[in-house]
């Protein structure tokens, strides 16, 4: 495949439009290219004469001269909903910007050399763990609370690994790409790992997060060794200080990724069948020679909530984000 210049341009006679679509993509991380802008058909074939990776140009912009500048990718930013034009690519104008970068992301994953991205190590990424053998214990509350928190001062990523997760907030629809989707491509595109990262992770407000498994039973399949891959591969990219885990029984090698972790939090309640789930769980861990997780596992019970947040906006205020900001304080 021919090789295509790392530019994006965007071509929009909309100038509001253009300009506000350009400041955010320049506001976000490590993008993959450099950003072109222009308000005019004329203006974008007079100044563009190499092949940019991708071309997105608005539908009213249009014009089959465009096409002569040969982009890895072209794109249509529709605004009527009508595809006008056969064998095009179509992304809706209008839906929020992160879901148009998403989408420019995927198809540009589709031509980016394998040399692309180049990983970069960081050393100070921190993983949390959270899991406790009692259930319905405010656990996944407790994560995304601390995970949001994290996300003020530091770049954080939250990943859940329930059987079923049961926020729709964090899974809008089913056609959205997911953790599995991630570990697909851990597999077969290694080299363009960090592109379908950027593709498939989400945001809640600062919070970076991927969308947990639609299906609980592809938990199931996962080998230790996959788990622990993916964490390596997304540790080596150095976008994040803090990764936090929301675990669960359904993942297999829970152990290796407990003893992966430099902190975890263990939820409980205070009554006789979740004291006796607590005590079994450290008695197995004592019997497999894992005393390590029991050292740098921190027990917590969580207080009486009179109000639990209704939604994900209302993570970082009220009792719990109280309590949890408590507990961040401390560590």
């Amino acid at each position: 495949m021919r090789e295509v210049k790392k530019v994006l341009v965007i071509c929009d006679v909309e100038e509001e439009y253009a300009q506000l679509f350009t400041n955010y993509l320049k506001k976000q991380r490590e993008l993959p290219w450099e950003i072109h802008t222009y308000t005019s058909a004329e203006q974008l074939l007079l100044q563009e004469k190499e092949g940019c990776a991708v071309l997105a140009v608005a539908e009213s912009t249009y014009c089959e001269e465009i096409e002569s500048l040969n982009p890895g990718r072209l794109v249509v930013l529709n605004e009527s909903g009508i595809l006008r034009w056969e064998n095009m690519l179509y992304v809706d104008k209008y839906q929020p910007a992160e879901e148009v970068l998403r989408f420019l992301l995927r198809i540009y994953a589709e031509i980016a050399d394998s040399n692309w991205p180049r990983l970069s190590k960081n050393q100070n990424v921190v993983f949390w763990g959270l899991y406790s053998p009692v259930h319905r214990n405010l656990q996944t509350s407790f994560a995304l609370t601390m995970a949001r928190l994290l996300a003020e001062k530091h770049t954080t990523l939250y990943i859940n690994f329930e059987y079923c997760a049961g926020i729709g907030e964090l899974l809008p629809d089913m056609q959205t790409m997911d953790l599995a989707d991630l570990l697909y491509f851990l597999n077969s595109e290694k080299d363009k790992f960090k592109i379908r990262m950027q593709s498939i992770c989400r945001k809640i407000g600062s919070l970076d997060y991927v969308p947990p498994m639609k299906s609980g039973q592809n938990l199931l399949t996962i080998r230790p060794s996959e788990w622990l891959e993916l964490f390596r591969k997304i540790e080596e990219l150095g976008e994040y200080e803090y990764i936090i885990l929301d675990l669960s029984e359904s993942v297999q090698g829970l152990h290796e990724i407990l003893k992966m972790c430099k902190r975890i939090f263990t939820l409980r309640a205070d009554d006789r069948v979740a004291r006796s789930k607590i005590l079994q769980f450290e008695q197995l861990l004592s019997m497999e020679s894992c005393e390590d997780i029991t050292e740098k596992t921190r027990n917590l019970t969580p207080p009486h909530i009179r109000r639990m947040p209704e939604g994900m906006e209302q993570l970082t205020r009220g009792e719990l984000a109280a309590w949890v900001n408590k507990i961040l304080e401390e560590e």
